[in-house]
This record gives structure tokens, sequence and C-alpha cells, in this order.
């Protein structure tokens, strides 16, 4: 069992807004961090409810450690961690009476790795979580999803709240947590400075549509962007083209090979891309 998350072709639809989740397929291998990326409504957050089965899919198939999961699946729930952006927790809870609940949720809640991770980010375990400011209430949910020893962290903009700072000590944490080898994160994120400091595979996803799948080196080494001027542009393969963007004096094509690209268009001025200009391209540009 080569994958701890694998999606097939998964769709759903929702008549009153329109949206369509269109068949939507990836996979995470044990070991790894693939992150999720694209613009606010793509459709992130409805994916992931699909895979804790809190949205009913439509179509497709979803597997979770080899299985797919019902709602009377205890033991697959308990071995994942979820992270959602917003409010995780009851205002008027502790994180005492956190504790203790969760306790009463996860078979293997451990109270003295929780009691770790609230001394480790600084969180008073006796003041009400309505009292924590934004980034605290994050730093507490990632400190719940960490203390019942999951396998798979889920996590939706669990760092958008985090200054700086203790954002990149968080990531610390998630790349701790993946070198067990039965270990994996789903982080679904649009910081793309986060994604390239930790992820190992990048899917992004669009109005509802998966673009592509990629692993970072992948994307690092390979891909790039070809500074066109207007005659240079009307002279490409449309093959060699996966997205172009028009500016004022040049347009902007991402490609997936730099090396082939440099052979064949000598005069064209090839630059590394980064995964922000790659998103850009993919999202706000247009096909041949």
């Amino acid at each position: 069992m080569e994958n701890i998350l694998e999606l097939q072709q998964v769709s759903k639809s929702f008549q009153k807004s329109g949206f369509l989740l269109d068949q939507i397929t990836f996979s995470l291998p044990y070991g790894s961090i693939l992150g999720f990326v694209g613009e606010n409504g793509a459709g992130k957050t409805t994916t992931i409810g699909c895979i804790l089965n809190t949205i009913r899919k439509d179509h497709g198939k979803i597997t979770l450690f080899g299985r797919e999961m019902a709602d009377a699946d205890t033991d697959i729930r308990e071995k994942i961690g979820v992270v959602y952006d917003g409010d995780n927790f009851p205002s008027y809870w502790t994180a005492k009476q956190l504790s203790q609940i969760m306790a009463g949720l996860y078979k293997n809640w451990d109270n003295a790795l929780f009691e770790k991770y609230t001394d480790e980010f600084a969180l008073p375990s006796g003041q009400k979580i309505g009292h924590y400011s934004r980034g605290m209430t994050m730093k507490l949910a990632i400190a719940a999803a960490l203390s019942h020893h999951p396998q798979l962290l889920i996590l939706d903009e669990a760092t958008s709240g985090l200054d700086p700072i203790m954002r990149d000590e968080m990531l610390d944490v998630f790349l701790d947590f993946v070198q067990e080898e039965t270990h994996s994160i789903l982080l679904s994120s649009h910081i793309t400075s986060d994604l390239e400091k930790i992820a190992d595979y990048i899917a992004f996803i669009h109005k509802g549509r998966l673009l592509m799948t990629v692993s970072k080196n992948e994307l690092a080494y390979q891909y790039a962007v070809m500074r066109c001027q207007e005659s240079q542009f009307r002279s490409l393969d449309p093959g060699d083209v996966l997205a172009y963007r028009k500016r004022d004096l040049q347009t902007d094509v991402l490609v997936r090979n730099a090396k082939e690209a440099a052979g064949k268009y000598k005069d064209i001025v090839i630059d590394h891309v980064s995964l922000d200009e790659i998103m850009l391209l993919l999202i706000k540009g247009e096909r041949l």
C-alpha cells in the first residue's frame, strides 16, 4: 500500500450556487506532504469535506489507508488529525477542558503530549479559548490534532493566522511529523511560501477542476517561464505552452521543460518560476 490517501474522479455539485467539484483525482503517498493550492472558492475545502465524509460526494472513490470510509468507521477517523481555518472549538472551553473532552473521543488521546504542545506554543491552559488571539486558536487546533497520534494530518489553511516566526515553527513541527514513514500531511494553503518550504507534491485546483499534480522538485527544476515578445510568442509550438498571460510589453509563457525550451527557443529569455507565478499563470492565464 503506497498511498495513505487516494481520490479517483471525485465529483460534487451544489445546485444553489452552481459550483461543481469536477472529477478530482490525486494521491498522497506515505511519508509525504501534499500542498493543495488554489484561490478562495476553488474547491479545496469541499474536497477536504468529501475526504472526511462530512460532505457527501456525488461520484468517485476515496480511499484512506486502503479503505473507503463509512460513517461508522471510527477506527479510520482515529488515524486522522484535522485543523480547519476558523473556530475549531467552543469559545467557552479552556485548553484543559478541551483535553478532557478529547480524551473521551479518541482512544489514543495523549494528555502529556497535548500539554507538551500547549507549553511549547505558549498557550495558557486555564484561559477561555474565546480570549485567545486568532494565532493562538490555530496553534491550539494544531496541538489537539497532533495529540491523538494520527497518521494523516489534514490541514485547511492551518497556518493562515500565524505570524511569520510561529508559522516557520509550525512548519518544523509538520516536517518532524512526516519523519515517521507511516505519516502524511494534506496541507491546503494559499501561502505558497509555506508549500515551497515543506511540500513534496503540489496539487493546483481552480474553479472545481484539478489543473495538475506535480512533485515540487519537478516544479523547481523543470518548469519555467519564457518572457516573449509578440513575434516570439506567435512562433511558439502550441504543444509547449501550458498557459500564457499577456502583459504590456511581453507575454509570459509557462512551460513544463526549461531545458527543452532553452534548446528550442534560443532567443527567448527563460526564467525559473515561483509557485506564486505558476499559480497566477494557471489561474489568470489563457490556453492556446
